[in-house]
């Protein structure tokens, strides 16, 4: 149960986070300004239980802020995203009766900020396989492998990465782990230079025999989606549930800029605003029309997790169907803000430039498209993820 603390990010911190955005995307840096602030403000805190100094906010809950934050600043929102989805996979342990990851709860009440290291080139199940290698050592484990989109590299303290042991090689395992920043074999590299959501700062980090101590290791479980246990579902359900909020947050942004835009806009054929013209007409109730759906799944689905409803194996599909719905929906509509805002939304100095950008990157996150349909596709199909071969 959350409890009660009124509304964390007010219209005055959001109000900064917005004019600070095209900034940090124009120069292409970390949000560290944001970032500060909302440390003080307790935002990382925001999903650890009350009983382990935190606000005790569900997932349900979390993802309504992270709404709020990602109409303000989506690659700020973006990120913290990956630090509150670590907190919302122990939480949800510990709701369970599962203390096993208790101790990352007590790092993030203390300070700790958690990254996310799951994106690999040429693996097409992220977190269930992986091309980084884990080796068991005295004490812990050696990680060597590259990992993409690490979002908050300049601030983490603890990097959440998965890397796969095939010491037996008819017994694979995926070792779920955190690194800590002052260990040794690895390196950040620079990599950030994107389409959009800039501000996140999300470079490659390389790993080159890291050592991660065993008391860093949050779950050991077998490759593929026979080790989904609830760490695994959790760790889809809470990262991927928040970047539907984040990125409907920033639709939702540019949606409200076109309708303002409209009511001010004229036209030498009109003797009102362009809001009376059919077409503006037509294209504000397309945005509303698809606004009103995404709102419903992202909502539901998240409370039913939030309310432990047993979904039983149909809770991947619904968490990668909510995604996906609130992605592609992101897109379309601020596809449509862009059209109505006509050529103004084509300049650097308009808002709706930089969301356009920004909510590109909905589809890079997993699961992509084709990820989605085929756990969506076999689960329809009573065809278990499990089953081999793949296809076929």
């Amino acid at each position: 149960m959350a409890i009660e603390t009124g509304p964390l990010l007010t219209e005055e911190m959001l109000a900064r986070f917005n004019q600070r955005a095209p900034i940090y995307d124009r120069e292409n840096r970390f949000f560290q300004e944001d970032f500060d602030e909302l440390v003080a403000a307790g935002f990382l805190k925001i999903n650890i239980p009350a009983e382990l100094g935190g606000m005790g906010k569900n997932l349900y809950e979390t993802g309504l802020e992270l709404r709020r934050l990602g109409k303000a600043a989506p690659a700020t929102a973006v990120a913290l995203n990956m630090h509150l989805y670590w907190m919302g996979v122990a939480a949800d342990l510990w709701r369970a009766g599962d203390t096993s990851c208790e101790w990352m709860l007590r790092e993030g009440a203390a300070g700790e900020v958690y990254a996310a290291g799951h994106a690999e080139s040429g693996n097409d199940l992220p977190a269930l396989l992986s091309t980084a290698a884990a080796e068991k050592v005295d004490g812990g484990w050696k990680i060597t492998g590259r990992k993409m989109f690490g979002s908050l590299s300049p601030v983490w303290t603890r990097y959440g990465f998965h890397a796969m042991d095939t010491s037996d090689p008819n017994a694979p395992k995926i070792v779920h782990g955190f690194l800590p920043r002052d260990a040794i074999g690895y390196h950040i590299d620079a990599t950030w230079d994107t389409l959009g959501m800039r501000a996140s700062m999300s470079n490659d980090t390389v790993m080159e025999g890291a050592f991660c101590p065993d008391n860093l290791v949050g779950r050991i479980v077998p490759a593929g989606p026979a080790g989904v246990d609830l760490f695994v579902l959790a760790l889809f359900a809470n990262a991927l549930l928040g970047l539907a909020n984040v990125y409907f947050g920033a639709a939702l942004r540019a949606r409200d800029i076109a309708i303002e835009s409209a009511k001010k806009k004229t036209s030498l054929a009109l003797t009102r605003s362009m809001a009376y013209h059919p077409h503006m007409q037509y294209n504000a109730a397309e945005m509303d029309l698809m606004i009103e759906p995404v709102t419903a799944v992202i909502d539901k689905v998240a409370l039913d997790w939030s309310n432990g409803v047993d979904h039983g194996g149909k809770w991947p599909a619904k968490i990668v169907g909510a995604k996906h719905t609130a992605v592609e929906s992101a897109k379309k509509i601020v596809d449509i803000a862009m059209e109505m805002s006509g050529g103004s939304g084509f300049f650097r100095a308009n808002e709706l430039e930089h969301i356009y950008r920004d909510v590109r990157g909905g589809a890079f996150h997993p699961a992509n498209s084709a990820l989605t349909h085929e756990i969506v596709g076999k689960t329809a199909l009573g065809i278990g993820l499990d089953e081999s071969p793949r296809w076929g």
